[in-house]
């Protein structure tokens, strides 16, 4: 097995406001967010405890709370866009994965959400 590492970030409900909806329909109370960012393992696997040595992602977490709060947002994609381009700057991100959900879907129950995975190739054409 390839050894490899993950930072985790799961079902982190954020404070934004996507969408437009018509007087008296359904609007969303939740909006989650999931984020795997692959790095390098030897961010993970260090000798020192140090946070020189690994992938800070406190920075990160504070840009998207940011973003998610910046401005209403017509759709899920525009936000998760805003975030791709915000883990793009750091070199250490090899890879994410981003899903972004709105709850309740329909009749109060379930979940919409994008999904969008990108490798460092295309995270640097962004």
């Amino acid at each position: 097995m390839t050894l490899q590492a993950f930072i985790e970030l799961q079902a982190i409900k954020i404070d934004t406001k996507i969408g437009n909806y018509a007087p008296g329909s359904a609007r969303p109370e939740e909006h989650p967010l999931s984020l795997v960012l692959s790095i390098d393992p030897k961010l993970v696997l260090i000798e020192e405890d140090s946070m020189q040595n690994v992938f800070d992602y406190d920075l990160l977490l504070l840009e998207i709370q940011r973003l998610a709060a910046d401005q209403h947002y017509e759709t899920q994609e525009r936000l998760i866009t805003r975030i791709v381009k915000a883990c793009a700057v750091y070199a250490e991100i090899i890879s994410l994965e981003i899903t972004l959900r709105k709850q309740p879907a329909l009749n109060d129950s379930g979940s919409l959400g994008v999904r969008l995975c990108m490798d460092r190739a295309e995270l640097n054409r962004v």
